[in-house]
């Protein structure tokens, strides 16, 4: 199977995305709180059904498909799986929103403080800091063995970022707070305005 390509934030603005489809991979909330200012499907990796997507947004096995998240780690994983469902076109969005809104392009949503949850990533390093801080307190003030919980998670962390797969992500993107603003698993919404069943 071939590897999907790259392509930057730039570079995205000089192609005509008119018949091509851009998927965010990331979890509702984080798509409520920032986003592109265009058309979009939402389709987060953990539940994401390339068919589906495919099936909603009337494209084709050529058509191109541009896969975008918070860095480009979860793009990669729904990249793939577009490849594996047999499309041809698929490119990877280098840096992720981030680097789209450095590039200029202009973005919509909600206001950090109106209560939308932290990205999967900050939450990750907010769980795992705790995890490996109280595992290393019971173990001074309670028993050794509570150590070995934070050399778990600490080997975790080490394994997640060789193999650019993390567990605990997974986990996280299911949690509730994170599946707050769309139903359905892939909803298209175009700048400020709603659809599918999406806010």
């Amino acid at each position: 199977m071939a590897s999907a390509q790259t392509v930057s934030a730039a570079e995205l603005r000089g192609k005509n995305l008119r018949h091509a489809l851009v998927v965010d991979v990331r979890t509702p909330a984080e798509y409520a709180q920032k986003r592109l200012l265009m058309p979009t499907a939402l389709a987060p990796v953990d539940a994401l059904d390339p068919a589906a997507v495919a099936q909603r947004n009337g494209i084709l096995a050529d058509t191109p498909v541009f896969t975008l998240c918070a860095s480009g780690r979860r793009a990669q994983s729904a990249a793939d799986k577009f490849l594996e469902a047999g499309f041809q076109n698929v490119r990877i969005i280098e840096g992720g929103i981030a680097a789209c809104q450095e590039a200029g392009w202009p973005i919509a949503g909600q206001t950090e403080s109106s209560g939308p949850p932290a990205s999967i990533e900050r939450q990750v390093r907010l769980v795992a800091g705790a995890i490996v801080t109280l595992c290393v307190l019971l173990g001074i003030l309670a028993h050794p063995g509570f150590l070995f919980g934070a050399l778990f998670v600490g080997a975790g962390l080490v394994f997640a970022g060789l193999t650019n797969w993390c567990g605990m992500a997974l986990l996280l993107m299911r949690a509730p707070w994170n599946r707050k603003g769309c139903t359905g698993g892939a909803c298209p919404l175009g700048g400020g305005k709603t659809a599918g069943g999406c806010q």
